[in-house]
């Protein structure tokens, strides 16, 4: 249903130790079935929902957002520890789920995608016929 590991993180992490944190941190997510929906949660606090981009093509979904810093132009930073700039992900979806209908929202800092199961993915009942019993009445 939904691609479980990220190649590139365990890299990013080493990346970051050796080198320090040369580049942004990945969007944190958490992601879970309920009924027929798959749900996933991502933490951008500090984005401005405007700078937040969706699409989906051939089952990957791309997520892109940008945090600017919040000082003015020319002011002098004394601390910069919330990293800044464009963030990404991609989620690799199964086709057991239905791109075309996908539903986003942003509150509180979390970016919340409800993902649909397809119908010709969802469990279903098959009704089974059976041949009649024929009985044969001698007269």
């Amino acid at each position: 249903m939904l691609m479980r590991t990220d190649p590139f993180r365990e890299l990013d992490r080493l990346t970051q130790q050796v080198f320090g944190a040369a580049r942004p941190a990945a969007m944190q997510m958490d992601a879970y079935r309920t009924g027929d929906d798959l749900v996933v949660h991502f933490d951008l606090p500090g984005i401005d929902p405007e700078t937040i981009e969706l699409d989906v093509e051939r089952h990957v979904l791309n997520v892109r957002a940008e945090r600017r810093s919040p000082a003015p132009e020319g002011a002098e930073m004394i601390a910069a520890e919330r990293p800044a700039g464009v963030f990404t992900r991609q989620l690799f979806l199964g086709d057991t789920l239905d791109t075309e209908r996908i539903d986003a929202s942003y509150e509180a800092g979390v970016l919340t995608l409800r993902i649909p199961v397809a119908e010709q993915a969802k469990p279903r009942r098959i009704q089974i016929t059976g041949g009649s019993t024929r009985k044969e009445i001698n007269s």
